[in-house]
């Protein structure tokens, strides 16, 4: 496995920014609720909104109320489930139907809890997720449950860090993406994707495909992207010079 660069210093008025949110601009915590707002990360974000001409994105397996909450409303472009729901930077909103198994699934999940206080049932319209990071001893039991409710309903399984995801099927990130590159204000310019986790490598072919690339965050891996920012911090970073106007940017 070939080691993977950091990213260039974008230029604004060339691309288009695609960021993932948990583990890529915000820091992974015990539960998914303890992410807050944060005033550095949400200036960043304004910054880039404007030098971008409004060609930032967030993809995030989160509801686009609780990236709204977190960002504090500085990504009108978005997609949340996982490409589940998408709202356009114009503020039109698209959502997938939930799949009827959704509701059983996370009844499923809540006995399997069983008052573990490690364990963890987050509920969404088109999915539900049980967050096991906090009882890593009962990792394998849970994406076998996770695993056999998929083959029992249909719901498709999402992993990621430390949490077995059934969503309804449909798109995925990478759908969002193109979806996106297709509209104003992002059609025409070179798609970049920084995100973490697996749920992300849709994205980073998507990418790709498109003429882009991929940006992981966190330790090498095999993985469709190109570079690779180590944390959080790096991202923002990053971002924030990018933010920046230079007189000589690559893209």
């Amino acid at each position: 496995m070939t080691a993977l660069s950091q990213p260039p210093v974008i230029d604004p008025a060339r691309i288009a920014l695609f960021l993932d949110l948990d583990g890529t601009l915000a820091p992974i915590k015990s539960r998914p609720d303890l992410v807050g707002p944060e005033p550095r990360r949400t200036a960043i974000l304004n910054d880039l909104q404007k030098r971008l001409q409004g060609r930032l994105a967030v993809l995030s397996g989160r509801t686009l109320a609780e990236i709204d909450r977190i960002l504090e409303g500085a990504a009108p472009a978005a997609a949340g489930v996982h490409g589940l729901e998408r709202r356009t930077a114009d503020g039109r909103l698209f959502a997938s139907h939930p799949h009827p198994a959704v509701t059983g699934a996370g009844e499923r999940f809540a006995a399997f809890t069983d008052e573990d206080p490690g364990l963890l049932v987050e509920r969404k319209a088109q999915s539900v997720a049980l967050h096991y990071r906090n009882a890593p001893e009962r990792a394998e039991a849970a994406l076998a449950l996770a695993e056999t409710l998929a083959a029992e309903t249909g719901l498709v399984l999402q992993r990621g860090h430390g949490v077995a995801e059934l969503r309804t099927p449909g798109g995925d990130k990478g759908d969002a993406l193109i979806a996106f590159m297709a509209e104003p204000p992002f059609a025409g310019a070179r798609p970049i994707m920084v995100g973490d986790d697996l749920t992300d490598e849709a994205a980073f072919r998507a990418a790709a495909a498109l003429g882009g690339f991929g940006v992981l965050v966190g330790p090498d891996r095999q993985t469709a992207a190109r570079h690779r920012l180590n944390d959080v911090e790096a991202v923002l970073g990053w971002l924030a010079a990018s933010a920046e106007p230079q007189p000589c940017r690559a893209a």
